[in-house]
Formats: C-alpha cells, structure tokens, sequence
C-alpha cells in the first residue's frame, strides 16, 4: 500500500493582528530526522510504503497570510503529484487553520487534493480536538479522527489511529460512512478540558460508541473558539460500515454534549488579575501558578501584552516570575548592556494588538541567554523577574526557566501566558489560578467582536433551542 503523508496544521485567531507568515512553519520533508519524531510509530506497519512529502507546522497565531499558504501548498500537490498513483493520504492536520482572505481553509485544502489524488485514493485525517469542521470538510475527507485529552497528551496516539484505520480501510476495502452533527456550542478550550468534570465524562462516553465495525471510530470537537468564520463550532463525528449505527453514535455524542453546555467551567479558581496575584501572595504554599490567559500564544496570543506585568509592578509582590514578553528589541538592548547592567527600556506593546501599549520598566540584566534562534534575557525590577523572550515563546516546561537562570520551585509566584497549565507546569504548582486577563484569546468571549460565526449559538443565544440533525457522507 503507497500511502502519502503530508498537511498544514496551525490554530489561526482571528482577533490576532500578527499574521502567521512562511518562516513561521517548520517544514518537515521526507529524510528530515525530524520526520521520525513525528511519525514514530510508522515501523509498526510493515505492509505499507510510506512516502513523506511536506508536514508544516506552526504555533498558533493569526492568520496564515494567503502567499504562505498557497506556497505551502504548491510544494505539497507537487511532490504529490509524483508519488501519483496513490493508495491512501495521511493529513497530519489541527483543524483550526483560516488564511487571510478564506474561509473553512483545511476544506479548500482538502478540495484540491482531492482533485489531484482522484476518488479512489482514501484521505485520512488527524485532528486536534480543537478544530473547526464544516460540511466541507466531511464531504472530502474518509475518515477524521481527533485528540481526546485537553492539555493533549495523546498527540501521536491519534496520528498513529488515523493511520491505522487507514490501512484497515484498504486492506479490507471499506468505504466508511460519515455522520456529523454541528452542535451549536462555542466554548473556550480552557473550560473544555479533559481533566475536570463535564468535559471527563463527554469524551470518557466515545470509547463506549466505537465496536471497531460499525462504528470504527468517533470524535467530539471541541472547536477553535477565536475564528470569527461560520463553520466555528462544536461537533460530533462517527464513521463506520454501517451508517444508522453511525448516525446514532454521533446523534448521542453530540446530544451529551449540548446537555452539559452550561456546566463547562474552568478547573482553577478564574479571577481579575489584581485579584489572582493578591491571592498568590496571601497562599502560604509555593510556587504558585497564575495563567495570563488573555495573551496565550499557544492559543493564539500575541505574546507582549503588558497587562498583566503592569498590575503586578503596581501591586508589587515580593516574589514574582512573568514568562514571558515577547520583544526583540528589548532583548537587543540588554544583550548590548550585559549582565548585571541597570537598564530602561519600553517592553512590550509593539507586535500590533489594540490597546496594547509599551510598559517602562527600570531594571537589572540578570541573566542573559545566547541563542541563535532566539536570545532571551531575565530583567529584575524590585521583586519582579521578567523573561523577555526575542520570538513569541510560551513556558511550558520547567528547562526552559532553567536556562535563564530561573528555578521555578524556588519562587512564590510564577506568572505564564496559559491558559490551563500543561501537565509539567502543573506538576511543579503548588495551588493555581487563571487570570481573566485582556488579549486576543480573552476567555469573555461574549465581549469579543464576533460578526460571522454562525447564529444561534450558545452561549452568545443563552436561551437558545436546539434539535440535533445529523448529516450522512
């Protein structure tokens, strides 16, 4: 079986003004050792040929400019083009991706693949949990499968699920059915999770509609709640040989996931921030973690709003670690100063989101980390330590405060632009907090200029009615 691999994933927020450009993806090409990491499982198929072609990867952000896009994939349908003709295609994908200029991209995406590889050849589909699908999306794809955990610890379990089910389909000729139903839910990935309740329960009910026959497999969406376009939403999916018993399955899903839509909240205590650092400094235990939510860049975020560090120099406590700005020039400067120099600088406010605005800060260069991709440099202000970071950096593992010279254990406050804390910055929180804090992610959706998303849907019609309708492909 010759099987294709290939696909451009990204999370595009429609309220971010920083689009995702080329040199923002990393591209991953057949003999790149990376390839390896990404598909490691691939060995364990020994009955396939796997030709791996272009898998573009960028961390959230805003849209995909339309010159990124289309070069990205020109490079794909031609290298697909010579591995012509093709059994199967493996999309390694997120589902949340919008290009300047077009909606529903991954389904224009997948329309031209589709017209390259012909109507035998099966596409199979990974997907984050947070993904948008349309009807679109369903009428090109054969199989979609998605994450079931949020943080997302099963990243490679579910490429490698895609794949499977793939291989089976050729192997035992199966074209599998695809229901769907949109559920007119948007909801925030931080009160989504998998880790708390209703959100365990939900995704816990997929495993009891799956008999690996006439329901091989299913998947909730959560959605991608920052995409001002109208496929934005939840979803439930099951495909199989039998499509009544698909239908069902998908019917039930999406039915429990509408009946919890109320009770969906967040896992920690979700403050103001001025009331989130109070109750940091009044814990006794330590470190405390408090998620500068609004600013994300793992959701979107563009990475140097200030907000939350200008309360904090106004509230002044005693002990606190802000990971991270992004700020090239302000990095340039303390590189130019050097460790231990007393400098004034303008961080922050400068990557173009509105009402954003530089902070002065006038500190001391502690640390200074000499990368060539990315040179990082530690500022103390009173008891404040701030990472200024030269690209959009999210902390999520405790490594990357070590090579700044920042033991996170060792301090009593540690504020990180997150929004639920991935599973080793939780490890490390002694108690924890989420910051309602302003940005391009900011988790009051309903204050958000919201003008095409698909009416009504909860929560901005609270009171709306709502009838499951599943469509058959």
């Amino acid at each position: 079986m010759k099987i294709a691999i290939c696909g451009i994933a990204t999370e595009s927020c429609t309220f971010s003004p920083l689009p995702t450009r080329l040199q923002d993806f990393r591209l991953t090409r057949a003999g790149d050792p990376h390839f390896a990491e990404l598909y490691p499982f691939l060995p364990r198929f020994p009955g396939a040929r796997f030709s791996g072609v272009v898998s573009a990867k960028a961390m959230p952000g805003g849209p995909v400019e339309a010159r990124a896009y289309n070069a990205i994939k020109s490079e794909i349908l031609d290298r697909l083009t010579k591995l012509l003709p093709l059994d199967g295609v493996y999309l390694d994908m997120h589902g949340a991706m919008n290009v300047c200029g077009m909606d529903d991209a991954e389904g224009e995406f997948y329309a031209a693949l589709r017209a390259l590889v012909g109507p035998d050849c099966l596409l199979a589909a990974s997907y984050d949990l947070h993904g948008n699908v349309s009807e679109r999306i369903m009428g090109q794809l054969d199989i979609i499968t998605g994450y079931r955990t949020a943080p997302h610890i099963d990243t490679i379990e579910t490429r490698e699920r895609a794949v499977r089910l793939l291989l089976r389909c050729l192997r035992e000729g199966i074209r599998p059915r695809r229901a769907y139903v949109r559920i007119p839910v948007a909801l925030p990935g931080e009160k989504t999770s998998t880790e708390w309740e209703p959100g365990a329960r939900v995704y816990q009910a997929i495993a009891g509609e799956i008999d690996g026959d006439r329901v091989m497999d299913a998947t909730i969406q959560v959605g991608y709640v920052w995409a001002d376009e109208p496929r934005m939403t939840a979803c439930a999916i099951a495909i199989g040989r039998a499509i009544d018993t698909a239908s069902d399955s998908a019917r039930r899903l999406a039915q429990r996931f509408w009946k919890y839509r109320a009770d969906f909240r967040f896992g920690v205590e979700a403050l103001s921030v001025d009331d989130c650092i109070q109750r940091a400094m009044a814990q006794k235990l330590a470190p405390v973690f408090i998620s500068d939510s609004g600013d994300n860049p793992t959701a979107g975020g563009v990475g140097d709003v200030t907000y939350f560090l200008e309360r904090a120099l106004a509230l002044q406590p005693p002990d606190l670690v802000y990971a991270a700005i992004a700020d090239a020039d302000a990095v340039k400067r303390c590189l130019s100063a050097g460790a231990g120099a007393e400098v004034k600088l303008k961080i922050g406010g400068k990557l173009g989101m509105l009402n954003a605005r530089p902070l002065p800060l006038r500190g001391q260069v502690q640390f200074i980390r000499h990368d060539d991709s990315n040179p990082q440099a530690l500022l103390k202000a009173g008891g404040i330590r701030v990472i200024l970071t030269t690209k959009r950096t999210p902390f999520h593992h405790r490594q990357q405060f070590l090579d700044v010279g920042i033991v996170p254990e060792a301090h009593k406050i540690v504020a990180v632009k997150i929004g639920y804390l991935v599973p080793e910055l939780k490890s490390m929180a002694r108690a924890a907090y989420l910051a309602l804090s302003p940005g391009a992610v900011n988790q009051d959706i309903l204050s958000l200029p919201f003008k095409r998303i698909t009416r009504p849907c909860y929560p901005f019609d609270a009171n709306m009615q709502w009838t499951p309708r599943v469509q058959l492909f």
